[in-house]
C-alpha cells in the first residue's frame, strides 16, 4: 500500500524531502550526496524524493518554484526549506537541529 505524503513525513525521524526533476542537472549531483547521507546517518533520517513533473499538485501544494528544492519535516510539521544544491556537512546540520 501506498503512503500519502502526510503519512510520510509525520514520523518522529526527520524526513528530508527532494523536490527534484529528470532534467536537471543540479538534481543528478545531488544523488550520490544524498546516499552518502544516508549511509552515514542510517534511521536516524528518511529521504524521500518527489519528481515534480509527476507530482505537480504536490509541488504546488509546497510552492516549489526551483529544483532542487529540499525540506525537513518532523512529525509533520516543515522545519527547513532551501532551494539550490547543498552540502553533505549543510544536509547534516540541518537534520540534527
Amino acid at each position: 500500500m501506498k503512503k500519502s505524503f502526510n503519512e510520510i513525513i509525520d514520523q518522529k525521524v526527520p524526513v528530508l524531502v527532494d523536490f527534484y526533476a529528470d532534467w536537471c542537472g543540479p538534481c543528478k549531483n545531488m544523488a550520490p550526496i544524498l546516499k552518502q547521507l544516508k549511509t552515514e546517518l542510517k534511521d536516524t533520517v528518511s529521504i524521500i524524493k518527489i519528481n515534480v513533473d509527476s507530482n505537480q499538485e504536490l509541488a504546488a501544494k509546497y510552492q516549489v518554484q526551483g529544483v532542487p528544492t529540499f525540506m525537513v519535516f518532523k512529525n509533520g510539521k516543515q522545519t527547513f526549506r532551501q532551494s539550490g544544491m547543498m552540502s553533505l556537512s549543510q544536509l547534516k546540520q540541518v537534520i540534527s537541529e
